[in-house]
């Protein structure tokens, strides 16, 4: 199961599991003409779900086990930008909030039992470097993005030992629609070296196959990322010079 699963890396995602030879893939998002089009594609189901709505979330895996079999994969990839930072009005927040976190602890509200009574279930969550590092521009994205990270982490702690295997997706820049929505030169340094969602879905094929919880489609993350940690000061700087550069 794939939400956000009609456009973009979502869309990647659906195509190469089916390639992989998954039995079947539920693609899930709001769009109806283009996740009838994946759906269709893949040769899967296509659910018309609002990720950020919890009783929804429950119906629609009740719904795909019922009449598809068990969820082996439970991607939660949706996710939307906006930029601004603490001037935003509280709305903006929570409608970031409530799709790219608050969607994922739907999810695994509704999945997760079932998976731990099967004694396996694979949960991969998208959170962009931007939850390891920080996003330019918008607070709402770094901050839910962060927030992502930390519950990936927490469910691959909390339940590993009950079979279930947890990874978070975290590229930098892919060639995505929402990679044009960030203003200013904050967009064209991403571009500099994004990627198309068929290499992310490339690497997650990878990293799914080894059980790694860290999934880079952008090595180079690892290394900003041990950056950050060792020399938070420094990173900090680096990361104020590079606001200057691309935002004034």
């Amino acid at each position: 199961m794939v939400t956000g699963g009609a456009n973009g890396i979502g869309r990647a995602l659906c195509e190469r599991f089916h390639a992989e030879g998954a039995r079947v893939v539920a693609v899930v998002d709001l769009d109806l003409a283009a996740g009838r089009r994946v759906a269709e594609a893949v040769g899967g189901g296509f659910y018309c779900v609002d990720v950020s709505d919890e009783a929804q979330m429950h119906r629609l895996v009740e719904e795909v086990e019922a009449g598809l079999g068990p969820i082996d994969l439970f991607c939660s990839n949706a996710g939307i930008l906006i930029e601004g930072g603490a001037e935003l009005p509280e709305a903006e927040f929570d409608r970031v909030w409530s799709v790219n976190v608050r969607s994922h602890i739907h999810a695994a509200k509704a999945v997760l039992p079932r998976m731990i009574a099967r004694g396996s279930g694979y949960l991969l969550q998208t959170c962009s470097a931007a939850g390891l590092l920080s996003q330019i521009g918008s607070a709402p994205y770094a901050i839910t993005k962060h927030a992502a990270l930390a519950f990936a982490e927490w469910l691959s702690i909390e339940h590993h030992h009950q079979g279930i295997r947890v990874s978070a997706l975290c590229p930098q820049g892919v060639r995505t629609a929402m990679l044009g929505q960030p203003s200013g030169g904050i967009a064209a340094v991403l571009a500099e070296t994004a990627l198309t969602a068929e290499q992310v879905a490339e690497a997650v094929v990878d990293g799914l196959a080894e059980e790694r919880f860290l999934i880079l489609p952008h090595p180079e993350v690892a290394e900003y990322f041990l950056r950050k940690a060792t020399d938070y000061e420094r990173w900090l700087r680096g990361m104020r010079r590079l606001r200057e550069r691309t935002v004034g």
